[in-house]
């Protein structure tokens, strides 16, 4: 008979083989064309909320995220946008009107990711009820023949039937068990954490996406640079950068005074010679107009909040005080000017560009300096002057003088850390040679063809902040912990179940132990022998001798003879139960 089942069986496999390929071409327009549009709705979400749709929405939206990488997108990097579009006039278009300068925002990208999160929830929801109702349930009944149980056990105990399942049943308890008492036997559980942790990573997938969606959407980052002596307002950034629905408006108008800052390098003779030892920024910090002052020190990892909106010292600099006097002694540039580090000994790059000078004969000039900025100057073996040290020890400042036009009148914005050179004529001197100045600080030089004078008065430090918000941040933390918690649980939680039964046999019990996993579970032989040895212990029984058991199987130790029709290694489809 059971063969014989086996047999109508793969009959019916087959057919189904066949219809599954019929399913493309007939059979699907066969159904299309029957069902109704409820019937039609209902089968669209069931393709939707399957497991199969969601892997592959995945899959898809991992893909949709590569031009996101390849294209540099507008709310990040306008620059590099307007860049792209100098140098790929033709190709433009096309990409912007498939939104491929705002890929994390387009519609395409957005539907892939609503659609993922339908899934994984249409998914998740069902399995949830039915999880609950499995922790409620009670565990199965015993079935009648415990031998044909892929794991099995039996002995002969003194003790009498009654005391050997008490004892079996505190046994299992012990054992994290969730046990039942029955007559002549005790049902047993455990395992159904796995099915939680299984859930636990589905749901902390769909709070991930809620938190990176909400990131993505409400985040903003931006940058200010600020000398010694200089205050910043939250809504006036350098650069900024804000998610879909944020713009530089939504950054609290703070205040922040830049008081000073305490910078230091190991200065001894070893091998760390030049390693920062200590970054950070007294700021005077006021969280809106008319608030209190606060004083605040912001340093590396140790960032000063304004409501949830974070403010971090992302760099250091100096900022060299250059005093630039004009062919009729008027001063038309006077301040410290950042310059950039480039190497870890702070060999910095700046420009000072001044657009409002006149010669001295009174005719309007553009002037543009470009320097190095060395703090400890000294010569490398080429003799090319270099930095051997972070810290201003010598100080020098060496430049070059253009004049010509600055480009500032084209309308167009521009780097205030470079200059372009195209339109510009290089300052000579009366031998036709380039000057190039070295100033140390109080030097001051007269610039040739009376252009005025460029003076060094000393040295600033300057100080970078980042301003942050992130709201999904910490919750996005907090989902994949949980998720990773979930995904550890359904990989090693194992299910099973455990059977007990005792009947009386000559003054005692002859008692079968039996268990059934749900998948591949190698511990399921220790767990059913861990129950026998601790109910022997339990009763105060002798250790198990499988001479003594005349039911011993040779093949199993302690057990009872395997039924022909279910093998060694081979878990019945069916485990058949006794009648209530």
């Amino acid at each position: 008979m059971a063969r014989t089942d086996e047999t109508h069986l793969d009959d019916l496999r087959d057919e189904y083989r066949d219809v599954e390929g019929a399913k493309p071409a007939r059979l699907r327009r066969e159904l299309a064309s029957e069902m109704k549009p409820l019937e039609f709705a209902r089968y669209c979400w069931r393709q939707l909320t399957s497991m199969r749709t969601a892997l592959f929405l995945l899959m898809l939206l991992a893909v949709a995220a590569v031009p996101g990488s390849t294209f540099p997108q507008e709310n990040n990097d306008p620059a590099g946008v307007a860049q792209w579009r100098l140098d790929h006039p033709t190709a433009y278009p096309w990409v912007e009107r498939l939104q491929g300068f705002h890929v994390y925002s387009s519609v395409w990208f957005s539907a892939v990711y609503l659609l993922l999160f339908i899934s994984l929830i249409g998914c998740v929801t069902p399995r949830v009820g039915v999880h609950w109702r499995s922790l409620r349930s009670r565990p199965p009944r015993t079935p009648a023949r415990l031998g044909r149980l892929p794991e099995h056990r039996a002995a002969t105990l003194a003790a009498a039937p009654e005391e050997v399942l008490d004892a079996a049943r505190a046994v299992l308890a012990r054992r994290r068990f969730r046990v039942e008492r029955r007559p002549g036997s005790v049902a047993a559980e455990k395992g159904h954490h796995r099915e939680t942790g299984n859930l636990l990573f589905h749901v902390s997938l769909v709070g991930l996406l809620v938190a990176i969606a909400s990131s993505s959407l409400f985040s903003y980052s931006g940058q200010r640079l600020v000398t010694t002596g200089g205050t910043m307002v939250g809504t006036t950034l350098d650069s900024f950068s804000g998610g879909t629905w944020t713009t530089v408006d939504d950054v609290p108008p703070f205040t922040l005074a830049l008081d000073s800052m305490d910078v230091s390098f190991e200065a001894q003779q070893t091998s760390q010679i030049g390693e920062p030892r200590t970054f950070a920024a007294d700021v005077t910090l006021t969280d809106e107009p008319g608030a209190r002052a606060r004083r605040e020190t912001i340093s590396v990892n140790h960032p000063a909040k304004v409501g949830h909106t974070q403010i971090s010292l992302s760099g250091n600099g100096y900022a060299p005080v250059i005093v630039v006097r004009d062919g009729e002694g008027d001063v038309v540039q006077d301040g410290p000017t950042p310059f950039l580090p480039q190497t870890s000994n702070y060999d910095s790059t700046g420009v000072v560009k001044v657009p409002d000078a006149v010669d001295a004969d009174g005719r309007p000039v553009q002037l543009g300096i470009q320097g190095v900025f060395l703090p400890t100057a000294s010569s490398n073996a080429d003799g090319a002057p270099v930095s051997s040290f972070p810290g201003a020890v010598n100080p020098v400042l060496v430049a070059k003088v253009w004049t010509g036009d600055l480009g500032l009148d084209d309308g167009v914005a521009q780097n205030v850390y470079t200059l372009d050179t195209t339109r510009m004529t290089e300052v000579t001197d009366a031998s036709g040679q380039a000057v190039a100045l070295t100033l140390k600080p109080g030097d001051v030089v007269t610039l040739p063809n009376g252009l005025g004078t460029v003076e060094f008065r000393g040295v600033e430090r300057f100080a970078s902040f980042d301003v942050r918000s992130t709201p999904g941040q910490s919750a996005a933390l907090v989902f994949a912990l949980l998720a990773a918690t979930g995904l550890v649980l359904s990989l090693f939680l194992p299910r099973r179940r455990v059977w007990v039964k005792a009947v009386p046999a000559g003054g005692g019990a002859a008692v079968e132990v039996a268990g059934l996993a749900r998948g591949n579970d190698a511990g399921l032989a220790e767990e059913v022998e861990a129950v026998l040895r601790r109910l022997r212990e339990t009763l105060g029984e002798p250790a198990d001798d499988p001479a003594e058991d005349p039911t011993g199987d040779p093949r199993r130790p302690g057990g009872s003879p395997a039924d022909p029709l279910v093998g060694d290694h081979e878990q019945p489809a069916h485990v058949p139960e006794e009648s209530p």
